[in-house]
């Protein structure tokens, strides 16, 4: 056993969306791993579409095919790779075909896949989607095309995203690119480049035009949205040479999240991911000022032993995790937490677990992400440590942090048997198609019997009768 998610994740996902009736050549596009490459994709496909690509949910009838990749683990590159053999077939039939890689492994692997394997005809990161139309000139040449040159300043702001399949309820808004948080098992600092952040103005237009456009819930996102820091003048390293004005005038997370509130005051609003390292209380005290944010927060820890996190350069310690922990419930007593745990990292002790399991029953996550760790080539972690824990001992340390979630995860839905909670009706169950899917404002998952006049994108009162380990059963209040 690999890894384990208490809630359902995407693997990897086709997606299509309306056509240009003059666009005559066809995109395949799919996309893997974290909720940016997600974002990033919506991007690729709107500089595309004005390249004359529609897109198409079939391989089989695309003239080109691109994968937006993801580097965080091991099995997530194998099953790119998997995938790419597959195309490699599909060019024998259509020579014409075009492959590429997008995203964290093409920065990564850009030789291998390009020299070595032979597996794509296009190479392109995370920060040079832009570079898109002309790198496609040159395949047409028959020539391998590549652009992984990572930026300081590219945000993407001015490029309006297509809204990709989704259920036009939902969407994100990406506010900073990039980690400056040098974790030493984590590869996106070195395949996405140094923390920047978008414009606010930019980011406000955008939920603006969601709204306008019938969304009716955002997701602020970023590699770590916390350390967001607007002064007009580039990285946040730079802030110490900003201006007096600029450094007045600069935004911060907790700003920027009570601008958007404002701006849509009837839009629900998420932001994910967090750093603890970076988070202060005036997100916290946001939040509990307006009812259009959401009540939740994943927060990875990754470990609860210090001596892990030193080892990780987490830049916290347990003590004041869980003190980040207590402060965020007593401001918003509502508040609900996810975790992201990585077991049997380099050295990680017996001793080292039993951290971990007491802290996840001290904080009782909601839900959460836990892996066993894979050593990630080019990292800290790879150059300087042994992945030293055994598969079986790390196997059997992940079951143990899995079941233990599972209760944690139980108790707390629970907690929300027998209340009313506004639910955002997201889609049709996938169990029944006589039920309605949503999300109460701390993030959980609650299924309900579809009643005439409801709709997708309404927002519903629903009450609670029962749970699963993961998933609340309720009914509509009229």
């Amino acid at each position: 056993m690999q890894e384990k998610y208490i809630d359902e994740t995407k693997q990897g996902e086709a997606f299509a969306i309306a056509e240009k009736p003059q666009n005559s050549k066809k995109l395949f596009l799919e996309s893997y791993g974290c909720q940016m490459n997600f974002s990033d994709s919506e991007i690729v496909a709107s500089i595309l579409n004005e390249q004359g690509y529609n897109t198409t949910l079939s391989p089989d009838d695309a003239d080109l095919i691109l994968l937006n990749t993801c580097s965080i683990r091991d099995k997530a590159e194998q099953t790119v790779r998997m995938r790419l053999s597959q195309f490699k077939n599909l060019k024998k039939e259509k020579p014409n075909l075009t492959v590429g890689v997008l995203g964290c492994m093409a920065e990564r692997l850009k030789t291998k896949f390009l020299e070595e394997e032979q597996l794509v005809d296009l190479v392109v990161g995370p920060d040079a989607y832009r570079d898109l139309p002309n790198l496609l000139k040159e395949t047409e040449g028959g020539r391998d095309a590549i652009n992984v040159i990572l930026s300081k300043d590219e945000t993407y702001a001015d490029i309006n995203p297509v809204r990709l399949g989704g259920n036009g309820v939902t969407a994100f808004v990406t506010i900073t690119r990039g980690c400056d948080n040098m974790c030493t098992f984590c590869v996106v600092p070195f395949t996405r480049g140094r923390e920047r952040s978008r414009d606010p103005h930019s980011i406000i237009e955008e939920c603006k035009q969601l709204w306008d456009n019938g969304y009716k819930e955002i997701t602020l996102l970023g590699q770590n949205v916390d350390s967001y820091l607007w002064f007009g003048g580039g990285p946040k390293k730079d802030f110490k040479k900003a201006s007096e004005m600029q450094k007045l005038t600069a935004v911060n997370f907790a700003q920027l999240m009570e601008m958007v509130a404002l701006a849509v005051p009837k839009m629900r609003i998420r932001f994910s991911t967090s750093n603890p390292h970076d988070m202060t209380t005036d997100v916290f005290h946001v939040m509990a000022k307006y009812d259009n944010i959401c009540k939740y927060v994943h927060l990875p820890v990754q470990s609860g032993s210090d001596r892990m996190l030193e080892r990780m350069n987490r830049q916290h310690t347990r003590a004041e995790y869980l003190e980040l922990i207590r402060q965020a419930k007593a401001i918003v007593p509502d508040v609900s937490f996810s975790q992201d745990m990585i077991i049997g990292f380099c050295g990680e002790t017996e001793e080292d677990h039993q951290l971990t399991l007491s802290l996840m029953r001290e904080v009782e996550y909601d839900y959460g992400y836990m892996f066993s760790y894979s050593e990630r080539p080019g990292t800290p972690a790879a150059k300087k440590m042994e992945d030293d824990i055994p598969a079986e001992v790390k196997q059997r340390r992940l079951a143990e942090v899995i079941a233990l979630q599972g209760e944690l995860s139980r108790k707390r839905m629970q907690g929300y048997v027998g209340r009313n909670h506004e639910v955002l009706i997201e889609g049709t169950s996938r169990k029944n198609e006589n039920q309605w899917k949503g999300r109460n404002s701390q993030n959980a998952v609650c299924v309900f019997d579809k009643l005439p006049g409801q709709k997708l994108g309404d927002f519903v009162t629903v009450f609670v009768e029962g749970n699963t380990q993961g998933t609340l059963l309720g009914r509509t209040v009229q």
